[in-house]
Formats: C-alpha cells, structure tokens, sequence
C-alpha cells in the first residue's frame, strides 16, 4: 500500500498535532508500508499585509495547491491519502485533487477548524459554540481574532469551506480522537456515520515507573492561555509544600514565571530524552485547560510511563481520563477544586500506583502501536471500500 500524507505545519514548534503527524510515518515506515509526507510550512510565513493577504487568498481555495497535489498523486500514486491539517497553504481545494483521481481521503481531525473559524472553541477565555452550524459571522461579530481583518477573513474561509462542501462530500472518513469531537461535527451537519473514535499517541514496550516514587506534580506543554497554566499555578499557591515542575514554552511563559509561587519551576521546552525523564520523575501530570481539548498527546505519554493524570472536565479531556480510575477530573476554571485533587492523589502515593497502573493497561490496549497500526489499515480499508460504493465497515 502506498499512503500519501498532507499537512500543513504551524507556526509554533512542537504540537502535539505535528508529532502525531510524524509519529505515524515513522510507524509507516516501521510496518514497512510506503509512505510519503507533503507538507508546507506557516513557519517564516510573513506578517505583513502582503504576508496575510496571501495567507488568507490560499485558505480559501489555493489553485496552486490543487495543481501541487495532482502532480503529486500522478507521480506517487497513493492508494490512500490522509489529510491533517490543511490552512492556510494547502486550503480544502486539495480535497478536489485527490477526488478528480480516484484516491479516497481520510481526514484526521486534530483541530476545531470544521466547527469553529479560529479552531479553539474559547472566547474571552471561556468555552463557546456561536459559530456551530453555519453561524460563521459570530467570528467577525466577536472579533474572535482581536483584529477585525483577520476575524472578518477566518469567518469567510469557514463559510466558504462549509458552503463547498468539500470536506463534507470528498473525505470519506473522518478520524476523531473523542466522542465529543464526532458530537460537534454532527451537530455541525457532518453524517454521524462518517466517522471513527482512535485517539493517537502511540504507546510502545517500555516498562511503566511506580508512580508513588515520583517526587513532583508535572505539567508539559505550550504555554498559551488556553491552556490554563495560570489555574495550575494558583492551585499550586494552595499547596506550598507540593513541588511543581512545567515543562514547556510559549508566548505566556514570561508572564507566568512572575506570577508563579516559589514552589513551581519552570524548566523550559525539552527533547525527546529529556521529556522521558520528566515524565519518570513526576507523580502524575496535570492538564488544567479551560477550552476544549481535542486529545493532548500528554495524556497518552503519561499513560504509557504509568502515571495518573489530573484533568478539567471539558470537552472530551473526561472520556480520555477515566475519574477515580486512571485520573482525576476537577471543575473547570477552579483552582480551588485543583487544590483539593493535587493534594488527595498527592498524599495517597498508593492510588497513584494503582491509577497509573490502569493508565497504563488501557494504552497497551487502545494505544499500542500494533492497535493504531491495526486501527489505521482498517479505516484505510474501509475508505477504498467506501470509494468503490460498498458498504462502511471498521
């Protein structure tokens, strides 16, 4: 089997949605299938008017790309194309490409940009969903951006997309990482049965730690609002004699080192090696987001080393961490409750052991690589099947 592989890589260095990009064609080339990645990058991309005019003219519908794309597929030709994120260089035009071909496409979906025109869902810090189902112009409205321009370009490009419909009509599945992101779609106007629930972040054979051992709360990833890093270092106030280490950077991390109690430290982005570590060292790992989190990769990392995770219960972050079985679950926004969840799983080093213990079983069983590999062939499958007329089936 061939596989093509597009994405369009963003500006900010090690997201999540990148690494489960490059994770997959090292499992590809691990299985011994033949794949290839396309992928433009918005790194260096111009901030100029020039630079967003051109951005915003792509997204839309970028002809070159389309053009790019058949020339890519004439020259490879893939049996399978795999889609992840595709604004602002690649735009929903390459759909077409790959449809005028006769390759079926399947779509991982990493981010909200199907449902929301800025992709987070969050407004003013706060879960929102005034733009679902085609009310597009509450992007503009809002000035979800904080620039008119921009809010006024990111609601055309949604309306357009959604008013084409070629996501809709030329993806012929949909993967999704939670129940609640399908739940979106189809409210949405997606077909429900397009669509099939693998959360990524494969997980291999390496031995899990005992997480009673470990000697800090962590917490590893960008440092943006969204994210609720501040929620974390209120609740850590509370707790003066718990050791906190965030791993990680961003465009908030100066503004949260100042705020942050002597007891947190900041210890900066980390490689590969050094993330490893991180994790074997901490107790368990908090994800304290206040916006709808699609599937951190965070969470299958600590699940894969053993380790409980502390999360808000948003979004799908409650289906991923099972409460009072794999982690913890607190209310949104509430670093009081935070407090009181660090501190219970923190002076129980027993349930940590216990919690991490069943983390780690249920990734060996959903996210093993052999499981996603597995997974993965048969959506591929099921697409062609589904291109040829024939019934879904996974």
């Amino acid at each position: 089997m061939r596989l093509l592989q597009i994405f369009n890589q963003y500006r900010s260095q090690n997201g999540g949605e990148e690494r489960a990009v490059f994770d997959l064609m090292a499992l590809m080339e691990k299985k011994g299938v033949e794949a290839k990645l396309l992928m433009r990058t918005s790194r260096g991309l111009e901030t100029t008017l020039r630079g967003k005019i051109h951005a915003f003219s792509s997204g839309i519908f970028s002809f070159s790309a389309r053009r790019d794309v058949a020339g890519v597929i004439a020259d490879f030709r893939p049996d399978i194309v795999h889609v992840n994120n595709l604004y602002p260089l690649f735009s929903p035009s390459v759909l077409e490409a790959c449809h005028r071909a006769g390759i079926p496409v399947v779509m991982t979906v990493h981010n909200y940009g199907l449902t929301c025109p800025t992709m987070y869902h969050l407004h003013r810090g706060a879960p929102c969903e005034s733009c679902l189902g085609g009310r597009e112009y509450w992007c503009a409205v809002k000035n979800c951006r904080n620039s008119y321009a921009e809010s006024v370009a990111y609601a055309l490009r949604a309306f357009v997309a959604r008013k084409l419909r070629l996501f809709m009509d030329l993806v012929a599945l949909f993967i999704v990482p939670t129940e609640f992101t399908k739940s979106l779609l189809v409210r949405a106007g997606f077909s429900p049965d397009r669509f099939v629930v693998i959360r990524y972040g494969v997980v291999t054979n390496q031995e899990p730690v005992d997480a009673a051992t470990g000697t800090f709360v962590g917490y590893a990833g960008r440092m943006s609002p969204e994210k609720g890093v501040d929620i974390l270092l209120r609740a850590a106030s509370q707790l003066p004699d718990v050791e906190f280490r965030l791993a990680g950077a961003g465009p908030t991390l100066e503004s949260l080192v100042k705020i942050a109690p002597p007891n947190v430290l900041f210890v900066g982005l980390l490689n590969d090696a050094e993330l490893t570590q991180f994790y074997r060292g901490a107790r368990f790992l908090v994800v304290p987001s206040r916006w709808y989190e699609m599937c951190p990769l965070v969470i299958s990392e600590a699940a894969g080393h053993g380790l409980p995770v502390i999360v808000s219960d948003l979004g799908g972050l409650g289906e991923i961490v099972e409460n009072g079985v794999t982690g913890l679950t607190f209310s949104p926004g509430s670093e009081a409750d935070l407090a009181t969840k660090v501190r219970s799983l923190w002076e129980t080093p027993a349930l940590c052991t216990e919690m991490g213990r069943n983390a780690y079983r249920k990734a060996l069983q959903s996210l093993h690589e052999e499981v996603y590999f597995r997974r993965l062939m048969e959506v591929y499958d099921a697409a062609k099947r589904l291109r040829r007329g024939e019934t879904f089936v996974v």
